[in-house]
């Protein structure tokens, strides 16, 4: 996921408007969390912001921890090697259907087309995924894109040979013709489309077919938000400084953000194409109640049912315990 953004005009007066706000932090010692994340430009926003150090003013350090696959995210959070982390919908409505306390405190982006199935020329459609082997990250918003479509499609995961991989495998396993089909998000939709001259590849389905349904989120456990909930208000305030700094410097934000994802410049802002962030005037959407699927209520009932179908859940959650809006509410003030 993990989305890849259009640097968005929307960002800059709320982002401006949120550099103004004093934290209660900032009089203070600087206070630390350590937050997973994973290479996506969707989080491009915590990328600037942490290289231009806009925690600081507001009495925070922030220390992003990378990781190869983002299931193993929720497992740092609950050993507590880890504060909280970005995440995507789908993996805090498995956590919270599990027992979890895992809480959404801030909506980031929605995938926009930075989550993808890339197919060879044997693919034309959905339909060809039957008998055909699909390589995906289980449990993973990989994972979750693949059974909406084949939901979409009338099928589901009986009807193909899957294939257990990490999502920065599939490039290989595609280049090598071992694999005809893969699920997996930027820079390797990126990757796998540029590879044998730019045309041996193509999307068959991506995140754009099913809009809203794959968002980023920011999280942290109930005890942790009980403890550090100042620490948890500055870390969003130095985030949305982040998008408002893209917006007023997008070349130099670009060159940021393209260091992290390993890309030139241009395919950065390319793949920021790929996401929406989501300004500070839209974040309450997500927390209002609704079957439209920019809300949590109305995803997460879409979302819910697939992972029970799929059995990876035993229940669908109350979508209200999964997230707790009081920071973006109190800052929206």
């Amino acid at each position: 996921m993990s989305t890849l953004r259009s640097l968005n005009k929307t960002l800059l007066a709320a982002g401006l408007a949120v550099a103004t706000l004093i934290s209660p932090l900032a009089s203070q010692a600087a206070e630390k969390l350590r937050i997973g994340t994973v290479v996506w430009a969707g989080y491009g926003p915590f990328y600037v912001a942490d290289k231009k150090d806009l925690f600081k003013p507001h009495g925070l350090d922030v220390d992003l921890q990378f990781f190869n696959d983002p299931a193993l995210i929720p497992t740092a959070m609950l050993s507590r090697a880890l504060d909280g982390g970005m995440l995507t919908y789908d993996q805090v409505v498995a956590s919270v259907a599990k027992g979890l306390k895992h809480r959404v405190v801030m909506p980031i982006d929605f995938s926009n087309g930075g989550d993808a199935i890339v197919a060879d020329a044997s693919v034309q459609s959905v339909a060809d995924f039957k008998g055909k082997k699909v390589g995906f990250n289980p449990l993973s918003p990989s994972d979750f894109l693949l059974a909406y479509a084949l939901q979409q499609n009338g099928m589901n995961d009986k009807d193909i040979d899957a294939v257990n991989m990490t999502p920065e495998g599939i490039p290989g396993a595609m280049a090598s013709g071992n694999l005809p089909i893969g699920v997996t998000y930027e820079p390797n939709v990126s990757q796998i489309l540029s590879m044998g001259g730019g045309d041996k590849f193509k999307v068959v389905y991506s995140s754009k077919d099913a809009p809203g349904l794959i968002t980023d989120v920011l999280v942290f456990d109930e005890a942790v938000i009980a403890k550090k909930p100042a620490a948890i208000k500055a870390m969003i305030q130095g985030y949305l400084d982040g998008l408002a700094y893209m917006q007023a410097h997008p070349e130099e934000s670009a060159e940021i953000i393209c260091e992290v994802l390993g890309v030139s410049a241009e395919e950065a802002v390319e793949q920021m194409a790929g996401a929406y962030n989501i300004p500070l005037a839209e974040m309450g959407k997500s927390f209002t109640p609704g079957d439209d699927t920019h809300s949590f209520h109305g995803s997460g009932a879409i979302i819910a049912k697939l992972l029970k179908d799929n059995g990876q859940i035993p229940t669908i959650p109350d979508f209200s315990k999964t997230y707790d809006a009081q920071f973006t509410e109190a800052l929206a003030q």
